[in-house]
């Protein structure tokens, strides 16, 4: 599960880097089915950021993979 959410976050990566920010996989709860990122680079500063986790990565995450219930930043 985790090889995935690597690949799908490698998907998403070239959008954030394009506006100086990036995403780091740091892990998964299998339990739960939170995913936990870090948000890098000008992303981990942006007021937007929240708004990038939660209707952009997490929504895409969970399309892709319905065991997932929430993507949480640290």
């Amino acid at each position: 599960m985790k090889e995935q959410i690597i690949a799908l976050l490698q998907k998403v990566r070239p959008a954030l880097q394009a506006d100086g920010g990036d995403v780091e996989f740091v892990d998964f709860n299998e339990g739960t089915g939170v995913v936990t990122v870090k948000l890098k680079g000008a992303c981990g500063s942006c007021p937007m950021a929240t708004m990038t986790l939660k209707n952009g990565i997490e929504r895409y995450l969970k399309e892709a993979i319905p065991q997932i219930t929430s993507v949480e930043k640290i």
